[in-house]
């Protein structure tokens, strides 16, 4: 017997994520929310699936027949960090994403039901309204840095604070190139310099088919820059351009990048060539409180915020927490710096698709 839901009631279900009509209709929906980041759109949720291999579930809540509410889940696995359902797997940004206030409660219930029938015994929502008084909010732990592009590349230099501003210009007057796209080699290229850079900060890189994923899943809303010094790169970083805003994501550099000041060279570049793809936002990302990365965005000019993320535990408990700068990880973090790269480079991935 079939049991018709009171009229006006929020309903929940599963989404078909092979589905184009159904993946269509998800990415309007996001795209239309003032709230609504890359990290909430189908594509992210099929290339974190296909690129690591940890299981995606995307809540649709509906209401009145409309969709009302949004959750993009990844289920994460890891024999070393345990299980959570996390939204968005991957991401910096997520949680749910609700047109009508009434949908909000049913759709985290819903993820929450998911999670215990996997076996998660954490579930973590990075961003979006708060989800109810079972979860735990911090606030504390990551700062998030947005500002607006200048209208060409001379305003960009000045908009530039001045002691950055004067690295940046040895930048340019140093002998390096700069290249964009897509291509097979740009992507091997990235991936070189960004395992280097991972392993020199002491955590493993992500497997190359992560990437991979994002860029096709993406395709011309994502490319690749990589700067050059004598041929050889220094420095990349994987960028999304969506709603006229770049994001920057996975970027880094090798060693010698400091002393060319590559990076300073790479995000000049880059907030100049993303102001020709019509962005005029330039979203930096997150950064722990306290660290080099979150000083270096500073030095640009970029007003930290703090980001809000929400976590439930099973039975009340501690959420999983996976935090680098913890002592908990100190010894695994100085002894991960010190292995030869291309041992860092077979075992990491294993290991970081697990992160989440």
């Amino acid at each position: 017997m079939t049991v018709q839901p009171p009229a006006g009631m929020v309903t929940t279900r599963l989404a078909d994520l092979d589905d184009p009509g159904e993946c269509g209709r998800l990415r309007d929906f996001v795209d239309e929310h003032p709230d609504g980041t890359p990290f909430h759109l189908p594509q992210w949720s099929a290339a974190i699936e296909r690129g690591c291999g940890q299981r995606a579930h995307y809540l649709i809540a509906e209401h009145h027949g409309k969709m009302a509410g949004v959750l993009p889940l990844t289920e994460m696995r890891s024999p070393l960090f345990g299980n959570a359902m996390v939204s968005a797997g991957f991401a910096v940004g997520g949680g749910a994403l609700v047109r009508d206030a009434a949908a909000l409660e049913p759709l985290v219930l819903a993820g929450w039901a998911l999670a215990e029938d996997a076996g998660c015994g954490t579930m973590a929502l990075r961003g979006g309204p708060c989800p109810g008084a079972q979860w735990h909010a911090d606030s504390e732990s990551y700062l998030g840095f947005v500002a607006a592009l200048a209208g060409d590349d001379a305003a960009q230099l000045a908009a530039i604070p001045r002691k950055q501003r004067a690295e940046v210009r040895k930048a340019l007057n140093g002998d390096l190139t700069v290249d964009f796209g897509r291509e097979r080699a740009l992507r091997r290229d990235h991936y070189a310099v960004y395992a280097e850079s991972v392993r020199n900060l002491g955590t493993p890189v992500f497997p190359r088919a992560l990437f991979d994923a994002v860029l096709d899943a993406f395709d011309d809303a994502s490319d690749i820059l990589v700067v050059r010094s004598d041929h050889r790169p220094v420095a990349a970083v994987l960028s999304l351009y969506w709603r006229g805003c770049v994001y920057p994501y996975w970027g880094g550099g090798v060693h010698a990048a400091r002393a060319l000041r590559a990076n300073d060279r790479m995000y000049y570049a880059l907030m100049c060539h993303a102001r020709r793809k019509a962005c005029d936002r330039f979203d930096f990302g997150r950064s722990k409180v306290g660290t080099g990365p979150a000083a270096f965005k500073k030095n640009w000019g970029f007003t930290p915020e703090p980001l809000t993320y929400w976590a439930r535990a099973s039975d009340g408990g501690e959420p999983r927490k996976i935090n680098p700068l913890s002592p908990k990880y100190r010894l695994q973090v100085a002894a991960w710096k010190k292995l030869p790269l291309w041992l860092a480079n077979r075992i990491g991935p294993p290991i970081a698709k697990g992160l989440g």
